[in-house]
């Protein structure tokens, strides 16, 4: 945990445009202990840590959090997908929107002669796809719209909308559901 904390605090102070001198001057804590702390050196106690976040005005868990890896490899086979009209639609979350990014990223299978109705999401919602193989066809708005191989289509997400599967191949396809 101290290295964690040390290299939080280092990098906030950094982003901040703050010497050691000036965030002991905003935190009260010395500047030898904070420099004791970003060399993850020093063993902060809970009030001190309060201090220096209270100092560079930012939560008290941007001190402790982890940081997450700017990199990530997700593998499809090492995803349980969710299952639509008796498992012949699968859908897996590739990214959700679990990170308040305003999009979600999906991989989804159709076997031949499957559909899936959906129903709207949040308002203002946008889907994007894009069709790798086979012929999707999609209901928005009272609209039909077919989708082959190497197309892709935007459409209003939030209303009720629908996917079948007209071609005789599975389909696979890429979907982005934008949250504005």
């Amino acid at each position: 945990m101290n290295q964690i904390v040390a290299h939080n605090i280092k990098s906030l102070r950094e982003k901040n445009k703050l010497s050691i001198d000036e965030l002991s001057k905003l935190s009260g804590v010395s500047k030898s202990m904070l420099a004791q702390i970003e060399r993850g050196d020093g063993n902060p106690t809970v009030s001190t840590l309060w201090k220096i976040s209270n100092g560079m005005k930012v939560p008290f868990d941007a001190l402790t959090v982890r940081q997450k890896s700017p990199y990530e490899i997700v593998k499809l086979s090492e995803i349980q997908p969710l299952l639509e009209d008796e498992g012949k639609v699968k859908n897996y979350s590739l990214f959700p929107d679990d990170e308040n990014r305003r999009f979600a990223v999906y991989y989804l299978e159709l076997a031949p002669g499957s559909y899936w109705k959906s129903e709207p999401h949040l308002r203002g919602t946008i889907e994007f796809i894009t069709v790798f193989c086979g012929k999707l066809e999609i209901q928005s708005d009272d609209k039909t719209f077919i989708v082959t191989k190497d197309d892709s289509i935007r459409f209003k997400g939030d209303t009720i909308h629908s996917y079948r599967n007209v071609g005789s191949e599975k389909i696979s396809l890429h979907m982005i559901l934008y949250n504005p």
